[in-house]
């Protein structure tokens, strides 16, 4: 089992970048895939990037391929999502989950989520 929590969110402007973490605990840690999802208000939760529990596969929406760079570092339970050039309707809460099966775009392939962290990009 594996718990996550998610941090680094905030208020920027439009073209602002911002490094978003999420922290794993868990004995087994490298055995997760782990995803990064939003949710807007009013809409339905939206995949962002995914990487493979080894770090080395992963992909990303085409919305944000390009811009955002997703990472981790195994042994200290971390991964990252960088976000670039930020835009306006992209505030959202992101969040991330881990899951036991290989990467996912489906956010109920995965079964550990976290609070979420709130990006606001102002325009």
């Amino acid at each position: 089992q594996v718990q996550v929590a998610e941090s680094g969110g905030g208020l920027v402007q439009a073209g602002a970048s911002l490094r978003l973490s999420c922290a794993a605990s868990g004995r087994t840690f490298s055995n997760y895939a782990i995803g990064w999802f939003r949710q807007a208000p009013g809409k339905e939760r939206e995949f962002v990037a995914t990487i493979s529990g080894s770090g080395g596969f992963f992909y990303y929406a085409d919305s944000v391929n390009g811009r955002f760079s997703i990472s981790r570092d195994n042994a200290k339970n971390m991964v990252y999502l960088q976000v670039n050039s930020l835009k306006p309707e992209e505030t959202a809460v992101y969040y991330c989950g881990a899951g036991d099966k290989a990467v996912n775009s489906r956010h109920a392939m995965y079964g550990y989520w976290g609070q979420g962290t709130q990006v606001t990009v102002s325009s």
